[in-house]
C-alpha cells in the first residue's frame, strides 16, 4: 500500500526556509473558478520528511494547495496557511514558488454543479485556525482538510475526495522522522501516526480532477 503523509507543510511559515523568485506569466490568465491549485514550498528538514513520502501528479512533490474563489469581480485564493484559513491574491500565491512547482488541478464538467457550493463553505470556513496537530475534525484545518471539507459540505456533507491512512514515517529505514518527532514533541501531542487524513499530493492524484500543468 502506498504511504501518504497528511501533512500541509506550511505548517507555519516559519518552516519556509526559501521562496521562489520566477514570476509567473500565465498562471493568473489560466486558473478558474472553483480550481484546486497546487504548489511546492521548500521547508527546511521537516519540508524534506514531507517530501520523501509524499508524490503527486507526475512525481511531483506538492505540498500545499488552495481553493480559487471569486469575491466580486476579482479571482482569489482562500487557503489554510500560516495562522489560520484566508484568502490571498492569486500574484502572491504564484510568486511563492516558480512555474515548475504549480499545478491547476478542475473538476471534470459532470462534477461542476459542485463549484459554487464548495466556493461558499470555503469562505466561509475563513479565520478557522490553522491545524499544527494534523489531525481531522478537531476545529482546526490544514491546507488539503480545507480542500476535503469544503467539497464535503458541497456535496450535502459526503466525502467527495479520499482520505488515507497518514503516515510520518521514512519508507527507507520504517522508523519515524526524528524531524517529526521533535515536532510533536513540542506541540507535547501523539504523532497520529496511521489515521486518516489527505495531503496535496493525494488530492492531486484525485480521479474527479483534471490536471493542468503550469510549465508545459
Amino acid at each position: 500500500m502506498k504511504r501518504f503523509v497528511v501533512f500541509q507543510p506550511f505548517l507555519l511559515f516559519l518552516f519556509i526556509t526559501g521562496s521562489c523568485f520566477a514570476q509567473q506569466k500565465n498562471f493568473a490568465t489560466l486558473v478558474k473558478e472553483g480550481d484546486i491549485v497546487f504548489q511546492h514550498l521548500n521547508g527546511g528538514e521537516l519540508g524534506r520528511a514531507i517530501d520523501k513520502v509524499t508524490r503527486g501528479y507526475r512525481g511531483r512533490d506538492y505540498n500545499h494547495c488552495g481553493l480559487v474563489v471569486r469575491v466580486g469581480d476579482s479571482l482569489i485564493v482562500v487557503e489554510a496557511i500560516g495562522k489560520n484559513v484566508h484568502l490571498t491574491t492569486i500574484k502572491e500565491f504564484e510568486g511563492r514558488c516558480s512555474e515548475t512547482d504549480l499545478l491547476v488541478g478542475r473538476l471534470k464538467p459532470k462534477f461542476s454543479s459542485l463549484i459554487v457550493k464548495a466556493e461558499k463553505a470555503a469562505l466561509a470556513l475563513q479565520g478557522v485556525p490553522y491545524d499544527d496537530y494534523f489531525e481531522m475534525d478537531n476545529g482546526r484545518l490544514y491546507c488539503s482538510e480545507l480542500i476535503y471539507e469544503a467539497f464535503k459540505m458541497a456535496n450535502d456533507g459526503k466525502p467527495f475526495f479520499v482520505l488515507k491512512p497518514m503516515t510520518f514515517k521514512d519508507p527507507d529505514t520504517g522508523k519515524l522522522f526524528p524531524s517529526w518527532v521533535e515536532y510533536y514533541k513540542n506541540l507535547n501531542f501523539s504523532i497520529p501516526q496511521g489515521k486518516p487524513g489527505i495531503n496535496p499530493g493525494l488530492l492531486s492524484h484525485s480521479s474527479r480532477l483534471i490536471l493542468i500543468s503550469v510549465s508545459e
